[in-house]
């Protein structure tokens, strides 16, 4: 890893760093840039959605299984560490698992906060990618923790007064939010319908992907677009091989449809969004613009 760079991706779950950019991942991986993960829980809320996979011994070991997957994933897709910062999977909202005394949404935000600030001050990356405020409108408690820790440690991690025995002050330089654009739900639903294929996107997704979305910065990953479904696919318990929602469109289709990934640059970020030209204030075509 000679460029000097570094991009952590924080997540809540197990198979969240496999939806949500693994493409992305596996090219700044490729191209030198060091790349590493966090993930705030284990995952041991998370049901068995392979029925394959559904055994008495997986569900007694379901948060060792979780973890063994995500090494499995994590190495499919390129990231050179994997933390876990070693909170309980929260559940749903309201369900009995909201209240465990060891899960994200019970933990102390200082606690969390500086857990995530000390792995920042150690790694040194430029670069940080977690959810948006608005969870892309999947408000799990975990997710909406994940938002909130990472924000604060962002600001915090560059402040000497903030968390002093958790390392050396290093200040990240940009703050991305993923984004699940509505272009990319609407391009696979027309091309399962041009395939004459049954589309897995209802009403739902598809009212969904009417809405705007705000992005600044969309990664060209159309030499890693395979990236996503192989590290998925390592998520036996978490994705079953069946689903028509991630493996509906053959892998020889899927690959062009919609090779980007799009992410709002948050505008805690010290460097603004750059054009490929050097133009501020449009889009950007690389997390890292501005900084090589």
């Amino acid at each position: 890893m000679g460029s000097g760079l570094c991009l952590l991706t924080v997540h809540a779950h197990p198979d969240d760093e496999s939806s949500k950019g693994p493409a992305t991942v596996a090219r700044y991986h490729a191209e030198g840039i060091r790349t590493v993960l966090v993930c705030c829980t284990g995952g041991e809320e998370g049901d068995i959605l392979n029925p394959a996979a559904d055994t008495p011994e997986t569900r007694k070991n379901i948060g060792e299984v979780r973890r063994r997957e995500l090494a499995e994933a994590a190495a499919v897709i390129g990231y050179d560490r994997v933390v876990h910062l070693g909170y309980r999977d929260s559940g749903m909202a309201g369900s009995p698992s909201n209240s465990h005394p060891e899960c994200f949404a019970m933990a102390s935000t200082d606690e969390a906060v500086g857990r995530l600030v000390a792995v920042i001050r150690e790694e040194k990356p430029q670069v940080i990618v977690t959810y948006g405020e608005d969870h892309g409108g999947y408000p799990h408690p975990d997710h909406v923790r994940t938002h909130e820790v990472t924000v604060s440690a962002f600001q915090a991690a560059g402040d000497p007064d903030s968390y002093p025995h958790a390392g050396e002050p290093f200040r990240p330089l940009k703050l991305y939010y993923i984004s699940w654009s509505g272009q990319r739900i609407m391009d696979m639903h027309l091309k399962f319908l041009e395939l004459g294929l049954e589309s897995p996107f209802n009403e739902t997704w598809l009212e969904r992907a009417g809405r705007p979305q705000a992005f600044t910065t969309v990664v060209d990953v159309s030499d890693y677009t395979d990236v996503r479904r192989e590290a998925l696919l390592a998520h036996a318990t978490q994705i079953d091989p069946s689903s028509p929602f991630w493996f509906g469109l053959p892998p020889e289709v899927a690959r062009g449809v919609h090779p980007v990934d799009e992410y709002l640059l948050s505008d805690l970020s010290v460097v603004g969004p750059v054009a490929p030209g050097g133009a501020s204030e449009a889009l950007e075509d690389d997390l890292f613009a501005g900084l090589r």
